[in-house]
């Protein structure tokens, strides 16, 4: 072990649909193979090489990059591979903050200028990152308008989100009538939309932003194309971004993103923002989990432990 190694052993690593992406080559980061799966985890620890300040045996540590290969029992990595985390937190929460709420976080604090009041609207909303938006939304006073795919048990999906924090959630298909129209009588039109769907979804998501308002697209889970019509960038002004916490990360120094985790963990502390609802399971049955996380309408995000 060299003199700025960090020994670690790995607690706990969710599957994410990006970590998906990377083993099947179509993501934006791909690592050297052989490669070792897994994006984001925490772990504790061991030991520590002698030039080594930021962190000491017994503390908690997430990767500071996508990439690292967090599906294994422990590792040496550099100390500039990790960041420490408070471990006075869940280990569910420790295990999914790195992510999905750090994504969560900036999108709603770099685009739009939004006021306690303002609404939001997001498509995928029972996802990670939907999740965490639900709750940081709630706890910054923004109302928001979450849109989900029907399902069997759309009124159990419905309680568990509103219970998070949302305040409107509907479905695709109600996005879509006419009603809507009543609907923002009562609520303002949201400045800021959060696309992670693509094709259809995401079209009806810009339809009801407000004059001059942004659509943010972080993820395409259709596979298809955002569709913008010519008469909303004219007469609506509409602005089509794109965020990645990679890029991010690359245009912010670590002490940044350190502040953002820790901003994280305060909202964890206070009750603001829970681990989304999870399934643990051992390493070795990786495959179950990995099958389990491939398929459609599952609510709970998969967590390999080691422990």
């Amino acid at each position: 072990m060299g003199g700025s190694d960090v020994h670690v052993k790995m607690l706990a690593a969710p599957v994410n649909p990006a970590d998906i992406n990377m083993i099947q080559g179509n993501y934006g980061i791909l690592p050297k193979l052989p490669a070792v799966g897994g994006n984001e985890g925490v772990g504790q620890v061991v030991a520590v090489g002698s030039s080594v300040t930021g962190v000491k045996p017994g503390d908690w540590v997430i990767p500071a990059n996508a990439g690292l290969g967090t599906w294994r029992t422990e590792a040496v990595f550099s100390k500039e591979a990790l960041i420490r985390v408070p471990n006075d937190i869940p280990l569910q929460s420790a295990a999914t903050v790195g992510v999905n709420p750090c994504t969560a976080y900036r999108m709603l604090m770099d685009f739009e200028q939004l006021r306690p009041g303002d609404s939001v609207i997001q498509n995928a909303s029972n996802s990670g990152v939907g999740q965490a938006v639900i709750q940081i939304a709630a706890a910054l006073g923004l109302r928001t308008i979450n849109v989900v795919r029907d399902r069997p048990d759309i009124q159990k999906l419905t309680d568990r989100l509103k219970k998070m924090g949302a305040e409107h959630v509907i479905t695709e298909e109600e996005l879509r009538k006419h009603e809507m129209k009543n609907f923002f009588k009562d609520v303002p039109r949201p400045r800021l939309a959060l696309n992670c769907v693509g094709g259809k979804s995401s079209t009806e998501l810009l339809r009801h932003l407000a004059p001059g308002g942004t659509m943010v697209t972080y993820g395409g889970m259709a596979k298809q194309p955002v569709i913008a019509s010519v008469s909303l960038f004219i007469f609506k002004d509409v602005k089509l971004r794109g965020f990645w916490l990679s890029q991010w990360k690359k245009d912010h120094s670590p002490e940044q993103f350190q502040g953002l985790i820790l901003t994280l963990c305060d909202l964890i502390r206070q009750g603001q923002l829970m681990a989304p609802i999870c399934s643990e399971l051992p390493l070795q049955d990786y495959q179950r989990a990995l099958e389990t996380a491939m398929q459609p309408f599952v609510s709970s995000k998969q967590i390999l432990t080691m422990g």
